[in-house]
Order: structure tokens, then C-alpha cells, then sequence
């Protein structure tokens, strides 16, 4: 499928979604729709991932078959000043894929338009209907279950997921990533958002997620949220006792010591955030921390060789950057 990506403003370090599906999507992008750096290209911003050009607005793109939008802001809202770039996109024919807690097909000109012109508008955080309390079985797969987890929302959880499953994939295993979250679902065509789950159906969503892919050898969970975070943690306590894992990769940013946007609250130190994962997870499954994986985008090469080398030394655990490095020895920790 040929899709466009809109990131106004926010491509690339704060375009996570739009990162993703350049990263590790088949999907061909024709174009990433960014006012900020309308005239570059992908490649400018980003290496080792498919390159595009960004522009202005969607009538800007070339043809393709839909529009996702790759950000979603704190709660998930639709910012009003992407309406011109949807309302273009449908009248264009094309569908519209979005992540947000705001269902655009609940949209009355959305929903008018994509009837007009024959599209789809497809909420990839829209529950199913069907959703119950967890039965505790998800320990009893087969599958080797490994759960990411962060100090922080964006720490490169997903990332990690992905990264782990490729690398188990290269050594000839069959290993597979379970999407907890809009970008995951995006990706790999598939999963539910935990996030936007009724919070008593949040385990047994993820346990559900788990069992119907109990048919690989290896699954890698796509974490979300954080343990000690002031406004999400009640998704990541859901996904790691949904998920029964065996293993857990501890994911986090190099000299992140407060919170995104909550920065009154201070994040523990690796180990002591580890042993919490720990903790919490004892009772449930008994998954320890076997792993680290840093986001180093921000350093130097000889600075992201130093913290992850101090990084694996806090946590006493095997650590990497899986996009800047490989992910060999971590992906032996948690096998």
C-alpha cells in the first residue's frame, strides 16, 4: 500500500508513529507531510530508514491509497489544523488511518466525505466489542514471552520489540511482535491498543493477544507507558500481568532523569526502577529484567558506546541501542 504520513511539526523526534512505519512497515510512504520541513526529505533527518519527500500539505503528495496520521499528542486529541489534510485526503479517495483516542469516523464531515468519495476510516485504537477480565492463562503459551518495558513513555519500547524480533528472525527463529499500541497495530497489521481498553479488560486484552499468536516460538510484547509514570502506569501493570512474560528488556533514555511533561517527578535510577518491574511481576508471572536497550539518537557514536556500556553496568544485564547497534547480545539474555 502507498500511504502518506502526517507529522506537521513534530517529524522526527517527536513523530513516533511516523518513524515507526518508515522504519519497519511494507508499506511504501510517497510522502511525510510536515509544514516545518516542508522541501526536505526523509533522508535528511533520518538515516537507515526509507527515504521520502516532506511537504507542506496533502495536496502536496503524490498519489497513494491512504493518509495516517504518525503523532499523537498527550491524550490523543486531533488537532484541528490537520482537517485540511484529511478532508484533502478522502476527497482524494483515499482511506485514512489514525491512532488517536479521537475517532475520526465518529467525525461527521469525516464520515460524510469517506461515504461521498467510497474511503475507509479506520481507528486502529478502537477496541473490539468483545473484550473480558483476564483468566491468568497467558503463562501457560508455549511461546517464549518477552515483555519491553520503559522509564518513560517514548523510551523506544516498540522499537526494541521490533528490533528484537528481526534480529530473531535473521538467526532463523520463529519469532513474532504482539502490538499493544497505534503504531504496533500500524505496523504489523494487527493487535489492540491497550490503551484505549476498558482498564478491567486490560489484562485479559493482552492475554488474548498473546494466546492468538501462542503459534510462534518467541513472542516479543510491545510494552507501553511506564511502572512509575503519574498518568499511564495503569496500562503497563495491565500488559505486564496480561502477558504473563518469562522475560522482560528495560528500555530508556541516556541522562532522562524526570518524567516527559510531569517533570516534578523523578525517575528512579535503572536498577531501582529494574527491581520495581521485578517486584510487581513476581507474583503474577516471576519475569526479571534480563536486558537493557538505550535510545542514543542524541549522541555521538563514542557517547553511546560509553552509556550503554554504563547503562548494561547498572542493570548488571547485557544493554544496547538496537537501531545504532545490534541487538545479538541482548536478544541471547532474554533467550
Amino acid at each position: 500500500m502507498r500511504v502518506a504520513i502526517l507529522a506537521h511539526d513534530q517529524f522526527p523526534g517527536h513523530a513516533k508513529t511516523a518513524v515507526g512505519i518508515l522504519r519497519y512497515s511494507d508499506h511504501e510512504v510517497v510522502a511525510v507531510l510536515d509544514r516545518a520541513t516542508a522541501g526536505d526529505r526523509v533522508a535528511d533527518h533520518l538515516p537507515d530508514v526509507q527515504d521520502a519527500p516532506i511537504v507542506e500539505r496533502m495536496a502536496d503528495a503524490p498519489a497513494c491509497d491512504a493518509l495516517v496520521i504518525g503523532i499523537s499528542p498527550i491524550g490523543g486529541a486531533f488537532d484541528d489544523s490537520w482537517r485540511p489534510d484529511v478532508r484533502a485526503a478522502l476527497e482524494r479517495g483515499c482511506d485514512v488511518v489514525s491512532g488517536l483516542h479521537h475517532f475520526l469516523s465518529e467525525d461527521e464531515e469525516f464520515a460524510t466525505l469517506a461515504t461521498e468519495h467510497g474511503c475507509d476510516l479506520r481507528d486502529v485504537r478502537r477496541p473490539p466489542a468483545d473484550l473480558s477480565v483476564a483468566a491468568g492463562t497467558a503463562g501457560d503459551v508455549d511461546a517464549r514471552t518477552v515483555l519491553t518495558v520503559g522509564s518513560d513513555c517514548s523510551t523506544g519500547k516498540m522499537t526494541a520489540t521490533f528490533e528484537l524480533r528481526d534480529a530473531a528472525r535473521e538467526r532463523g527463529l520463529d519469532a513474532a511482535v504482539v502490538p499493544t499500541g497505534q503504531t504496533g497495530i500500524m505496523v504489523a497489521g494487527w493487535g489492540i491498543a491497550i490503551d484505549r481498553t476498558i482498564a478491567d479488560f486490560a489484562a485479559g486484552a493482552t492475554e488474548r493477544l498473546v494466546e492468538q499468536a501462542s503459534d510462534h516460538d518467541i513472542l516479543f510484547v510491545e510494552g507501553q507507558g511506564a511502572l512509575a509514570h503519574p498518568a499511564y502506569s495503569g496500562v503497563t501493570t495491565s500488559i505486564l500481568h496480561g502477558a504473563q512474560p518469562d522475560s522482560l528488556v528495560f528500555c530508556h533514555l541516556p541522562g532522562h532523569d524526570a518524567v516527559r511533561e510531569y517533570e516534578r517527578f523523578q525517575i528512579p535510577d535503572p536498577r531501582s526502577y529494574a527491581d520495581l518491574y521485578e517486584q510487581v511481576s513476581a507474583p503474577v508471572s516471576g519475569a526479571t529484567v534480563d536486558a537493557g536497550m538505550l535510545n542514543t539518537q542524541s549522541l555521538s557514536p563514542e557517547e553511546a558506546q560509553t552509556a550503554v556500556e554504563s547503562f548494561a553496568s547498572d542493570l548488571g544485564v547485557p544493554a544496547t541501542d538496537p537501531v545504532r547497534f545490534d541487538a545479538d547480545d541482548v536478544l541471547d539474555a532474554v533467550l
